[in-house]
């Protein structure tokens, strides 16, 4: 391509300070290095996680600097070394690296890498006015362009579309695979799964998939019941209509509990009443923080597991997921409630966290 080998100029919704709005900019992005892509972003979706840095996090450290996770793109360019992509490669950039030659990438129960933070935090590829503007989680999709090293990079089926696939760069994947690769849910099984958001349809759709024959979608908005429905939820529960803990009432409708419990929610309390919505021996997986329980809960055989990603490893499992869909065995049409332009990205933010202060505390103060 023309731009091969130069700075692009390009629009991006810089970050400038915690807790502020972003502002649409111009902005340089250099030509890839030794082992790395540049790649035209054609679709990102936003995740709580891009809020959490701006609006929660707020640490003056990580800024300025170019939100966005998940994503889909186009290779423009590719720099030295770099034998797996070509211009033109559609492609999905990945937060969690897959190098496939570390003992972490060849050992089958992880899908964690010693390449894991390939562009440390000050490390960068773009500048605006003149100052260095860092890549979040190293792959910065608010930007129409971005540079990340090859091994946070998977191919994808070219006839798969960028704004529908981007949904796999993060929230479909990590709850799906929660259900099915961390939590192994088992057919015939009973489910909860807490939180419909996207992470929580998404872990009902796995617990679908991998022939739960009961799925209890729990959620204090019954408004999201229906679209539960939809991803294969066969019961639903709303913790404010009961005057006792969710758990009790999960363990009076399932004779003892469910078999598998999964946390999406992200809330610490929510995680420590897990094992105790469960049977004896039975198995929840969450998004791990502080927390503390009872040895006893533990004791008779339940285990609890924190899932990053799903557990999927990423250049392998990202495309397997893309082919899911093709072939109608993975819904992500129904998770898409809007389509915006990267100009109204702040509209999109507020619209997540109206959602989000409807429902809980407000944090945003």
């Amino acid at each position: 391509m023309a731009t091969a080998g130069k700075v692009i100029t390009c629009r991006a919704a810089v970050a400038w300070e915690p807790n502020k709005p972003m502002v649409m900019e111009e902005i340089q992005v250099a030509p890839p290095q030794a082992e790395e892509v540049r790649i035209k972003i054609v679709a990102s979706a936003v995740c709580h996680t891009d809020l959490y840095h701006l609006f929660e996090r707020m640490h003056k450290d990580g800024f300025p600097v170019v939100l966005g996770h998940e994503a889909a793109g186009v290779v423009e360019s590719v720099g030295p070394g770099v034998t797996e992509f070509q211009p033109g490669d559609h492609v999905i950039p990945l937060f969690v690296s897959q190098c496939r030659e570390c003992r972490f990438c060849k050992n089958p129960k992880t899908n964690q890498s010693e390449r894991y933070d390939v562009m440390a935090a000050t490390e960068s590829r773009f500048t605006c006015r003149g100052k260095k503007v860092l890549q979040f989680m190293g792959t910065s999709t608010f930007s129409e362009y971005t540079v990340m090293n090859q091994v946070s990079v998977a191919k994808i089926d070219p006839t798969a579309p960028l704004d529908k696939v981007c949904l796999l760069g993060c929230g479909v994947c990590t709850g799906f695979g929660a259900a099915v690769n961390t939590a192994q849910v088992e057919p015939g099984s009973t489910c909860a799964v807490f939180g419909l958001g996207a992470v929580g349809l998404a872990a009902v759709m796995g617990c679908q998939f991998a022939g739960a024959k009961k799925i209890f979608a729990v959620d204090v908005n019954p408004e999201k019941f229906e679209k539960a429905k939809v991803f294969g939820a066969t019961d639903f529960l709303n913790p404010k209509d009961y005057d006792r803990p969710i758990s009790a009432v999960l363990a009076e409708l399932t004779a003892g509990g469910v078999d598998f419990s999964l946390e999406c929610v992200g809330n610490v309390e929510v995680m420590v009443s897990l094992p105790t919505c469960e049977g004896l021996g039975g198995q929840c997986a969450g998004r791990m923080d502080d927390v503390a329980t009872r040895p006893i809960v533990l004791i008779a055989g339940r285990t609890w597991k924190g899932s990053l990603f799903g557990g999927f490893k990423s250049k392998d499992g990202v495309p397997k997921m893309v082919q899911a869909y093709l072939d109608k065995k993975v819904k992500l049409d129904e998770f898409i409630t809007h389509n915006m332009s990267l100009e109204q990205i702040n509209e999109a933010f507020e619209a997540i966290k109206r959602t989000l202060l409807q429902f809980g505390p407000n944090i945003y103060d």
